[in-house]
């Protein structure tokens, strides 16, 4: 077969007639499809990788690679198959139908090949996101290519065959972080629950989502519980704890080894604490959501809510809400647990709207209450002093006129009657906790004296 018994001999057609067929993006697909039926010989001749090395080349050059002959005409292919001469798109995604209808297994070695020629991270996840979204019922059932163009029908894969390809779609994701969005990682994670994938494949996916949790919504972590029963919550609780966890691992880290890190470990620069606090609030509202679950234990709640250092809270008013709302739904729990889970929150980073409600609200303890009303009235003595210091120098500011002045001398007075008004609630309160101490005191002595009266 070699040219050692004749020139243009059997080895030689054949490599001009593959030379040819790897000449253009259509032809070699129609070449790697035509293997799988001959899959095993194919793979001994090297016609594979051939193909699957021709098209990450074509892909990483561009749409012109497509078709370097016959543009913007129709081209017969090696098996005599009509395909288009030029793709549907200009942009770096018009690779992404045509390799969507390989099996797995050749689609990996499509994308790993691609990966090695240098082809860019984000333009890979997209493939891969719209893989998954095919062949994976529960990500999407609506496909997002025209299936009618094709020869080939799309079929629904099994359980256990959905499971394997999630696994593999996860290994084929780029590591580094944004380059997959968040919402779709999370999603990939509840098909996996639902999948049963291995545990480190699901340990994967969580620390993916970990890692940028700061752009996660609210509607995303609420991620329903599997093996929901009368004892369990609603929502899975110990997977967003990990989830939070790797985050804060992360975070960690980078403020360990930023150069700008100040004292109790506050970043200095406006746009340093933004990532932390996006997801201090997420856990607020998260906190908020699941609190009113019956069977949330007391003792999770607290392990989210500390999870988030204080500093990240430039307002506790959020925490405050998710302890009103557990408060609220277990009326059962102890004084103990109530001062216990109240401490989960700054009383002093409460705003005035907040400070107020907390005033007033008889499931937080007495000694909360009494803080809030403190803290409050020293915030409004500031404040107070603050518009004297105006008032004095109230000649010297040109830029006041009288109306403003009026203005602030009526909110100084305001002022001061909420002052006198906290005044006289906390020395209510005092003389309560006192009564019920000197009460208890006295209950105390009289036991005491029967005991000794029995003896």
């Amino acid at each position: 077969m070699t040219d050692d018994y004749g020139d243009e001999n059997l080895i030689t057609q054949t490599e001009s007639f593959l030379n040819e067929v790897f000449t253009t993006w259509s032809d070699t697909m129609n070449a790697l499809e035509s293997c799988e039926e001959v899959f095993l010989d194919a793979e001994e001749l090297n016609l594979i990788s051939r193909c699957i090395e021709s098209l990450a080349m074509k892909a990483c050059a561009g749409p012109s690679a497509y078709n370097t002959f016959n543009t913007g005409a129709t081209s017969a292919n090696w098996n005599g198959i009509s395909t288009p001469a030029k793709p549907q798109s200009s942009s770096d995604n018009w690779w992404y139908k045509d390799v969507s209808f390989l099996n797995l297994h050749l689609y990996k070695r499509v994308i790993q090949a691609m990966e090695a020629n240098g082809m860019r991270p984000e333009i890979i996840s997209g493939s891969i996101v719209g893989y998954a979204k095919k062949y994976i019922p529960l990500m999407n059932r609506q496909s997002s290519f025209n299936d009618a163009s094709h020869s080939k029908t799309v079929y629904t894969p099994s359980e256990a065959d959905q499971r394997a390809l999630l696994e593999e779609i996860v290994g084929l994701l780029p590591n580094r972080k944004g380059i997959v969005n968040t919402k779709f990682l999370i999603r990939l994670l509840r098909s996996a629950m639902v999948l049963h994938v291995s545990p480190s494949c699901r340990e994967n996916l969580e620390r993916r989502v970990g890692a940028q949790l700061d752009s996660a919504h609210l509607d995303d972590i609420l991620i329903p519980n599997q093996g929901f029963n009368s004892i369990d919550t609603l929502y899975d609780i110990d997977c967003f704890q990990r989830i939070l966890d790797y985050f804060m691992t992360v975070e960690s880290a980078s403020l360990h080894n930023s150069p700008c890190i100040v004292e109790e470990g506050v970043e200095d620069g406006p746009q340093s604490l933004s990532s932390i606090t996006s997801v201090a609030n997420l856990v607020d509202l998260f906190l908020a959501d699941v609190a009113a679950d019956v069977n949330l234990e007391l003792l999770k709640f607290q392990s989210i809510a500390v999870g988030i250092p204080d500093y990240a809270r430039p307002q506790s008013d959020g925490i405050y809400r998710a302890i009103d709302i557990f408060l609220k739904s277990h009326p059962w729990l102890a004084d103990c647990e109530r001062e216990q889970i109240c401490r989960l929150m700054n009383v002093q980073k409460l705003s005035l709207d907040a400070s107020t409600h907390a005033a007033q609200n008889e499931r937080l303890p007495l000694r909360v209450i009494v803080q809030v009303l403190f803290f409050e009235q020293l915030r409004l003595r500031t404040s107070i002093a603050g518009w004297f210091f105006v008032s004095e120098n109230e000649d010297q500011m040109s830029n006041i006129n009288e109306g403003e002045v009026v203005q602030a001398r009526g909110r100084m007075s305001e002022m001061r009657d909420r002052v006198l008004e906290l005044e006289r609630e906390c020395e209510k309160m005092r003389f309560e906790i006192h009564e019920v101490k000197t009460k208890k005191s006295w209950i105390f002595f009289f036991c005491r004296r029967r005991r000794h009266r029995r003896y």
